[in-house]
């Protein structure tokens, strides 16, 4: 679903595994299945007769062609029985085929992705735009992908999301997620001083300024993710050519192979791993720092007070 069929990818979010095996050994991609790489978890129970076989294809022949998307979508999945375009069952099989991995197979949260019938771009679009606009474009800061869909199969992609999302509503307490009101526990007094004081915060963020408004945009365990890891967050990156040459701008893409920025005028260069020097200054890393000196009173202060700033 992130690779594709024929391991070919979808960059730069997602690298192409076409030829991997003449940059990696069968050790170095059997560690990399097994302990994962952010955004990509970690398979450790891929093992023995099922490994031997994902690496025989991963480092096989490269494809002659990459095949074309099947013509009715919904066979995929011939456990349900088909229903006519435009209702939520070929949405279904498109979902379940595309999204599932990180969105669940029931719209309602997997791996890497968030629980859709609770997201408030998808509950407050009235028309869709908005939805499908995400699906054709992709969230490269958050590592989706664009989808190449026709507008039929957009509209049965829609539908479907769209029943969940009704059928969730009408069906409350079945949430895998975890209520707002259970991360309303802490006290808004003691988690600003330990913004300003023991927690750090205020070297890099400002209530007024970065994190001005940000209870309104997000809520709940969406917000407190963002503020324990917020994992999208851009990191600035300088690559030194062989010429001495130094070229600084916004991290775009990093893998074992290629290293990418979008430099001060938005133009996307990259260069191969092994040709370069680079630095990456990521922000974030102040935040995973922070993980092993929390306690729990801090975090339920501290999401107290970040839920005050709107």
């Amino acid at each position: 679903m992130c690779h594709g069929a024929q391991r070919q990818g979808n960059p730069p979010q997602v690298p192409s595994l076409v030829g991997v095996g003449k940059r990696m050994t069968d050790d170095q991609i059997t560690d990399m299945i097994h302990k994962g790489k952010a955004p990509m978890p970690p398979f450790p129970d891929i093992k023995d007769d099922e490994l031997k076989a994902l690496l025989k294809f991963l480092t096989g022949k490269e494809p002659a062609a990459a095949p074309a998307a099947p013509a009715n979508p919904e066979a995929a999945d011939d456990t349900e029985q088909a229903e006519p375009a435009g209702t939520p069952q070929p949405g279904r099989a498109i979902f379940q085929q595309n999204c599932s991995f990180c969105h669940g197979r029931d719209a309602m949260g997997g791996e890497t992705g968030p629980d859709l019938t609770r997201s408030k771009l998808v509950t407050e679009d009235k028309t869709g735009d908005k939805i499908l606009a995400v699906v054709r474009e992709g969230r490269p800061g958050n590592k989706m992908p664009a989808f190449n869909f026709s507008s039929q199969q957009q509209q049965d992609l829609l539908a479907f999301i769209r029943a969940r999302v009704a059928e969730v509503a009408a069906h409350p307490g079945g949430r895998r997620g975890v209520e707002v009101s259970d991360l309303q526990t802490g006290n808004a007094d003691a988690g600003k001083a330990y913004f300003n004081g023991a927690g750090g915060c205020a070297k890099c963020h400002s209530p007024t300024g970065d994190l001005a408004g940000i209870a309104n945009h997000y809520d709940g365990l969406a917000l407190e993710e963002r503020m324990l890891y917020p994992w999208n967050a851009k990191s600035a990156v300088t690559v030194t050519l062989p010429s001495g040459e130094k070229i600084s701008g916004t991290l775009a893409y990093l893998d074992e192979f290629t290293v990418a920025l979008r430099d001060s005028i938005g133009t996307y260069r990259s260069w191969p791993t092994s040709r370069v020097r680079y630095k990456v200054d990521a922000p974030v890393n102040a935040h995973v720092d922070q993980f092993p000196k929390y306690t729990d009173d801090d975090i339920h202060n501290l999401m107290a007070y970040i839920q005050t700033l709107r």
